[in-house]
């Protein structure tokens, strides 16, 4: 049988910066148990996003704007959906 590993305690932290800085330093296998850990979900969290700029031909913003209106939905929505379904494309294997 095998002995029960005793694990660190983990310090109180002063801010986020503190943790983030200890964290990266340190090995958190020494301070929990992680064949018991689990698999977080987080169904509310939004993606981070971020504005670009992108310079695109008048007349394909025009082109992708009557295809948005027809599926009723905002152009710049349906160029995300078209960006990434291409790049899902791109990325699978074959």
């Amino acid at each position: 049988m095998k002995a029960k590993r005793a694990y660190k305690q983990v310090p109180e932290f002063k801010n986020e910066d503190d943790e983030r800085k200890f964290w990266s330093t340190h090995d958190t296998a020494d301070y929990f148990d992680l064949s018991q850990a689990k698999q977080a979900i987080f169904p509310n969290l939004k993606p981070s996003t971020r504005s670009i700029s992108l310079r695109l031909n008048e007349s394909l913003i025009q082109e992708i704007k009557i295809l948005a209106h027809k599926k009723n939905i905002p152009y710049q929505s349906l160029i995300k959906v078209y960006l990434s379904e291409k790049v899902k494309e791109e990325c699978s294997p074959i």
